[in-house]
């Protein structure tokens, strides 16, 4: 676990130490623990009611003997396949177990769906043997419209494959009580449904049913899950004079409300890598209100340390034996940036991570003055959104906006007229300033090659603009950073990246009935325009553009450009 001495924080040793004490002074741990909502703010309200995750450790260990029977019962019938349909904090921690635990043998692989290009989805399709694969369709409200409209997709075509008897046999809901979904799977007769404790938020709930059920049905060992997080739970508690949790969020809150080091810039080893993305949701929709906000800074190519503005702090993550940038850090820490190692013994330690990480964001949110267990900036996207698909539905074409240039199969919109695209992309990013970041935001099909055209465009982007830089596919990165985009002080420059899909896939209007008037490309679409709207909405910086003909061509172009 980390602690003074596996950290180097240097100039800022001081203030960390006198925003310790405050926090001591105002017993801030003893009163989370206590449920005190007055650490964060006046008002009960998603604040009283979200503190269960303290406890879902020892709730989710009560619940152990229904998941294992099922898992049990998974692996004998010889399902070889558990796509969980979700997003966020539905789908985040599965995909962390699911890649960096090993599974046991004989149980079913995990794959992860939350993105709604439809080349995402027919990828999906088209690999999965659906005769063979048990969907858990995982969403805390029970309304996500995305996984709603996987569930419905899927449970077609699993109709049309074993018969629409059998289908419900393939699907299995988490959920909180009373929820939508909670209906939809006792209509369809689903094979189980899992009620998470109501009072966790989503992106807090790693440790509850949404990250142990996925987990125990495809072989991961969520009994040594829970012991870790059970024991950094004491390590955290409110008897406890060095607090893991605490230290980090009074140093995460401290050096972004003092100095300016808001970008809290995360480095993992390999097989801890997508760790990454589920620290980035818990930190960005947690601290990322109000004017405010701590920057989460994931999978940026490494560099020396006078590329990085004086605006970061490193942690580095990595399992014993693996390395985490091992090389720079020396570099980083005489250039006088503050950096904390962490270093796990096994990768079953992530659920004391997980633990601590959560304790960490709501001790930061303590000390940057908000509540980091409300999200007021999400729901904007959304309602964009949901405009947009009614005007498609009325007219059957979306409101898209007028272009500024058109140039080799990219089209630019931006707010400034420009003779070319680069001239366009130049101007937009003429406006950085110290501080600032750029974020990059693809509504593309997710894929190594897309994903490495992307790391590419944030490495130039650093060099020229001496910034941090974020990347996220749409739309799932509305569930994870979104809030902070609209959220915090307006520091973001957003690059909104769009293609034409190659191929396409109806969503039924309901499950089992074959009428459609909606496809996943347009909803994908709708999706990207709402996002657009909103971050022009709330004053920020927005350049959209489209690639009409080979994606990986025009990113290449898009690159070259800046």
């Amino acid at each position: 676990m980390a602690s003074r001495d596996n950290a180097h924080l240097g100039e800022y040793e001081s203030a960390a130490s006198n925003a310790l004490n405050e926090l001591r002074e105002e017993r801030v741990i003893e009163r989370m623990w206590d449920g005190d909502h007055t650490v964060w703010g006046p008002e009960p309200d998603e604040i009283a009611n979200r503190l269960g995750w303290l406890y879902s450790p020892e709730n989710t260990n009560k619940a152990l003997p229904e998941i294992q029977g099922l898992a049990e019962a998974v692996r004998e019938e010889g399902i070889e396949h558990v796509l969980l349909l979700g997003m966020g904090g539905s789908s985040l921690a599965p995909e962390v177990f699911g890649f960096a635990l090993e599974g046991k043998e004989g149980y079913p692989d995990l794959a992860v769906l939350d993105s709604t290009d439809p080349e995402a989805v027919l990828r999906h399709a088209d690999s999965l043997d659906l005769s063979r694969t048990l969907f858990i369709v995982s969403t805390k409200s029970g309304g996500t419209v995305e996984t709603f409209s996987f569930f419905k997709y899927f449970y077609n075509r699993v109709a049309e494959v074993v018969g629409e008897d059998q289908a419900s046999s393939h699907f299995v809901a988490i959920t909180d009580p009373g929820s939508g979904l909670q209906e939809t799977a006792k209509k369809y007769n689903f094979r189980a449904t899992f009620l998470n404790d109501p009072n966790i938020g989503g992106r807090y709930s790693a440790l509850s049913m949404f990250g142990s059920v996925p987990a125990a049905l495809t072989g991961r060992s969520v009994s040594r899950l829970l012991s870790s997080a059970e024991s950094m739970a004491q390590e955290c508690g409110p008897d406890r004079e060095e607090n893991p949790g605490a230290w980090l969020g009074v140093l995460m809150g401290e050096l972004a409300r003092s100095a300016g080091r808001d970008k809290l810039t995360l480095l993992t080893s390999p097989s801890l890598s997508t760790f990454g993305p589920w620290v980035e949701q818990l930190i960005a929709e947690s601290t990322g209100k109000d004017g405010v906000g701590i920057l989460p800074v994931d999978g940026e190519p490494v560099g020396p340390a006078d590329v990085y503005g004086n605006d970061r702090l490193f942690v580095s993550m990595k399992l014993r034996g693996e390395e985490a940038a091992d090389g720079l850090l020396e570099g980083w820490r005489s250039a006088g940036h503050p950096v904390v190692e962490i270093e796990l013994d096994d990768a079953y330690d992530l659920g004391g991570e997980m633990l601590r990480w959560e304790v960490a964001t709501a001790v930061a949110g303590w000390r940057l003055g908000i509540n980091p267990f409300d999200q007021p900036n999400v729901e904007s996207a959304k309602v964009q959104a949901r405009n947009m698909v009614a005007a498609y539905t009325e007219k059957g074409e979306l409101p898209r906006p007028e272009a500024t240039v058109q140039e080799d199969g990219l089209t630019v919109y931006a707010s400034e007229g420009a003779a070319s695209v680069g001239e366009a992309l130049q101007a937009f990013l003429a406006q950085t300033q110290s501080g600032d970041y750029v974020s990059l935001q693809a509504y593309l099909p997710p894929s190594d090659e897309i994903t490495e055209a992307l790391q590419e465009m944030r490495g130039r982007l650093r060099e020229k603009l001496g910034v941090a830089t974020t990347a996220g596919y749409g739309p799932r990165f509305l569930h994870s950073t979104g809030q902070l985009h609209k959220g915090d002080a307006g520091n973001g420059l957003f690059v909104q990246l769009t293609a034409d899909n190659a191929r396409d896939a109806d969503i039924p209007d309901e499950a089992g009935a074959p009428e459609s008037s909606l496809s996943f490309g347009v909803l994908e679409e709708a999706q990207a325009l709402g996002d657009r709207q909103a971050l022009l909405d709330a004053g920020r910086r927005v350049i959209r553009i489209h690639i009409s003909q080979d994606v990986s061509g025009g990113l290449k172009r898009i690159a070259d450009g800046i």
